[in-house]
């Protein structure tokens, strides 16, 4: 069972114990995309959902997310979460997310990057299901982490 920390030696789950370690200054960023036509795209861009304004919901509801994170994902530390920033880049067919999430603590902000964009992405297609039931939400992953014991990781461009 080596390489997974979650696990005891018997194969059971367990929190990880990080009590041990010194808190450090932590980043992460993930991004996501949502995939929808083209004509709903742009009422998205321009502001013309009839909910209301989709993309300033779903920043609010990422932000919410990341500081839940430890709710949703059973084995995640709480952390204090210090900042949250979720960003959109409205395309011809789609919408980008990016969620970047910092901390000083014992261990990393990447499930709460990772958490923050799949909510926002969640929430667009919410807001947005009445124009198109055929959205696809994808490509969430971890594009950086910086800090704590195994250093910083950039994703390679795909």
């Amino acid at each position: 069972m080596t390489g997974f920390t979650h696990l005891d030696p018997q194969g059971r789950a367990r929190m990880v114990d990080v009590s041990s370690k010194e808190p450090t200054h932590r980043r992460a960023v993930a991004r996501g995309r949502v995939r929808m036509e083209p004509e709903v795209a742009r009422a998205l861009g321009a502001g013309e959902i009839g909910k209301g304004d989709v993309l300033a919901v779903a920043r609010v509801a990422g932000i919410q997310a990341a500081k839940r994170t430890s709710e949703l994902v059973p084995l995640c530390h709480g952390l204090a979460v210090s900042s949250v920033a979720v960003d959109f880049e409205v395309g011809d067919d789609s919408v980008g997310i990016e969620a970047q999430v910092e901390t000083v603590d014992r261990t990393g902000v990447e499930m709460e990057a990772l958490t923050a964009c799949s909510v926002a992405a969640l929430t667009i297609y919410d807001m947005c299901k009445s124009m198109d039931r055929s959205m696809t939400i994808g490509d969430i992953a971890l594009w950086e982490k910086s800090g704590g014991r195994s250093g910083t990781y950039r994703r390679k461009d795909r």
